[in-house]
């Protein structure tokens, strides 16, 4: 039985719901997510808003600019940052993208590290470099991509190869996935099931946009559709159910709005154990 830092249905941690959750205090919540990179240093009231919230909610970490993939040399002063943070706030998770996003300058934007052999071994040693200074395990995500330039190896083995080289867990994007599968041409419950359920930390599962019949923009700005709904159920049946946040990044509705999509992964979550409590 796989053990995780934390459980349930979580939510992504944004200034725009600072407001709406503390007034209400949503018991479905059970876990949220925020970017260490909007909130190291920062103090005042905002700084005491955080601390409200990271001593009342379980806390994952979820971060944006690490560059694992990128010719830079590892920012090894940031992750020192970064530790403190952790400790600070007490956050059950570290989790980074499985990408770059920088060369001498930062790009905004999460590129694909190219899917080779060479690229596993850096990566892969980046990763490992990373945990030693954190002194604690990480995830890594796996990122929604639109062009795959040099590549070697299928995208599902590129994954498992950095996993066990790096020995990490893995961040699961359900969205990212299906994303992939129509822009990349592949079937997406084969590439979910071919994923190590022992790496799974947590995974995030978000919306996004339908430029053509062939082509999904990875957005987190919208509702999360049924067929993304599906994988995470078939996700649930075939590994048990796993701790599952909800992404909203911008377009961001009233938290009632949220907290419905919230329900919709919980009202999962409760039909896969029952499903197994059924057949035990």
């Amino acid at each position: 039985m796989t053990i995780y830092s934390v459980h349930g249905a979580g939510l992504g941690f944004r200034r725009d719901l600072l407001d709406s959750l503390e007034q209400q205090s949503p018991e479905q919540i059970q876990f949220m997510e925020l970017a260490p990179e909007n909130w190291i240093g920062l103090g005042g009231r905002l700084g005491k808003r955080l601390r409200y919230f990271t001593e009342r909610y379980p806390f994952v970490a979820h971060g944006l600019s690490l560059n694992l993939g990128g010719p830079a040399p590892l920012d090894e002063a940031f992750l020192q940052r970064v530790k403190q943070f952790l400790a600070i706030h007490h956050i059950r998770c570290y989790s980074e993208h499985l990408s770059y996003c920088a060369d001498d300058g930062h790009l905004y934007d999460l590129m694909p590290i190219p899917f080779t052999a060479e690229a596993v071994r850096y990566v892969s040693e980046r990763i490992r470099r990373t945990q030693d200074i954190l002194e604690r395990r990480i995830a890594i995500e796996n990122i929604s991509y639109y062009a795959a330039p040099g590549q070697e190896m299928a995208e599902i083995d590129f994954i498992q190869a950095v996993l066990e080289e790096a020995d990490c867990d893995l961040l699961l994007d359900v969205n990212n996935i299906y994303v992939n599968s129509i822009n990349h041409g592949y079937d997406a419950e084969s590439y979910l099931k071919a994923l190590p359920a022992k790496r799974i930390a947590y995974a995030h599962i978000a919306g996004h946009y339908q430029e053509t019949e062939d082509l999904i923009i990875d957005t987190h700005g919208a509702d999360v559709i049924h067929p993304v709904w599906r994988l995470l159920a078939v996700a649930y049946q075939h590994f048990g159910v796993f701790p599952t946040l909800l992404e909203r990044d911008f377009n961001i509705p009233p938290l009632s709005h949220l907290l419905a999509e919230v329900d919709t992964i919980v009202a999962h979550q409760t039909h896969c154990h029952q499903t197994e409590f059924a057949y035990a």
